[in-house]
């Protein structure tokens, strides 16, 4: 019986529905292997006599979802942030990407990227890397070697973009395969995704050939959608046949024909938003760069109304935060601004909504990850507080709703990816 199972005490809060917490004080979770057996206030006598770990007071929360960030831009956070988006990639992107082709160099940033997330309480994330196959791939092995899930990207660009950082059409998709073949299978939680950066800088037959192989070797899609109004401008010009920049994607059968996240969608109107809907795709939700590059602020509110699946991103570096709770707070902040830009129609997020957005809403992308429901992967963390002074007594939901805004990676005290705990990584 006791074989593979696992129990914690502590005070259990997440959301098993959008905008609603469950809150379990001074209660038991179950875990066997790596799913979720149960939530308990008392524990079932069946369970009797095993091992306890008890967290005492502290918070047991669901891991944090990232399903936008740029592993090789984590060196330029808080660089050319007041620029828009197309000067600041011209500025200051491609130039750091482009010493990626130095393995040896990629190796050393991509594990600040894994301790950081690690640090922030991030358990899975969906991240861009560069054009260059062996440094992706480097990435995806301390990804793996620290335990945590994920899916990472070789990008593809073979048009408008600097001479230093272009492929032919040939090399991207004979690349990504190899890529794709090298890694498909080689982890266990820690998979490919096929990475056109973006429609400008992907000829039509890259869009086709990464589309083939999407589909070929059952892959996922990430790509970016509707960001910024020169960047719109730019995708008419150059598809002049298409009604709108999703359509693009969707010409291309880049666009839910496989699992599909479309980062920011800040421009997408109502038309463009039905095609989303109607090819499930996912919305990485990326409040601090949408602020940081003026790109603007997404009709989330209208998104979710519509049923689309959002979750939230860090959006490393145009995004200066790495911490998924920190942007649960940001996403709240301009929701705000958006309801006041709408004359109150569109309402606001909650905190409660910002959390499943971080938690279960991102985390269905990998499955059953982001609840502590029956048959939900177990993914955690333990948060003690110890960066917040406060004299009263708070109730549960208040202690997250502070640890969200004004905690730290002090506060949280242990990790759990797929019922495994994750201690620091030792690279």
């Amino acid at each position: 019986m006791s074989d593979n199972i696992m129990i914690m005490k502590g005070n259990i809060i997440f959301t098993p529905t959008m905008g609603q917490f469950k809150v379990l004080e001074n209660s038991y979770i179950v875990v066997k292997k790596k799913q979720v057996i149960g939530t308990y206030g008392e524990l079932p006598s069946e369970y009797n006599g095993l091992p306890i770990t008890d967290y005492g007071d502290h918070l047991i929360v669901p891991g944090f979802v990232d399903l936008h960030s740029h592993a090789p831009q984590f060196v330029n956070r808080g660089l050319g942030l007041d620029l828009e988006l197309l000067p600041w990639l011209k500025k200051y992107t491609f130039f750091a990407e482009a010493r990626f082709e130095d393995v040896s160099y990629a190796e050393e940033v991509y594990k600040q990227v894994v301790l950081e997330l690690w640090q922030q309480g991030t358990t899975r994330v969906v991240l861009f890397g560069t054009i260059h196959t062996e440094a992706t791939m480097k990435l995806m092995e301390l990804l793996a070697q620290a335990g945590l899930g994920g899916c990472v990207g070789k990008v593809n660009m073979d048009r408008n973009s600097p001479e230093f950082l272009i492929e032919t059409t040939e090399q991207s998709i004979d690349d990504t395969e190899t890529f794709i073949k090298n890694t498909l299978d080689k982890y266990e939680r820690v998979k490919p995704i096929i990475t056109p950066r973006f429609v400008p800088s992907c000829t039509p037959e890259l869009m086709m050939g990464l589309a083939r192989l999407a589909k070929k070797y059952q892959v996922p899609i990430q790509s970016h959608l509707s960001e910024n109004l020169d960047e719109i401008a730019l995708v008419k010009k150059l598809h002049p046949e298409c009604c709108n920049y999703a359509s693009v994607y969707q010409k291309f059968e880049l666009f839910g024909q496989q699992p599909t996240i479309m980062a920011h969608c800040v421009h997408s109107d109502e038309l463009e938003q039905k095609l989303m809907e109607e090819n499930s795709i996912y919305v990485a939700h990326c409040p601090y760069s949408n602020n940081n590059l003026s790109s603007g602020i997404a009709p989330i509110r209208s998104m979710i109304n519509q049923g689309i699946a959002v979750g939230l991103g860090s959006d490393v570096s145009a995004g200066h935060e790495v911490s998924i709770a920190k942007v649960m707070a940001m996403a709240v902040q301009v929701s705000k601004l958006k309801w006041l830009d709408t004359k109150k129609e569109d309402r606001f997020l909650t905190i409660p909504e910002a959390f499943y957005l971080a938690t279960k809403g991102g985390g269905s992308f990998f499955g059953k990850v982001g609840s502590f429901e029956e048959g939900y992967e177990f993914d955690a963390l333990i948060i003690a507080e110890r960066s917040l002074a406060d004299s009263n007594q708070r109730s549960v939901e208040e202690r997250l709703n502070r640890f969200i805004y004004i905690g730290d990676e002090r506060d949280i005290v242990a990790r759990y990816v797929a019922g495994e705990k994750i201690d620091r990584p030792e690279f």
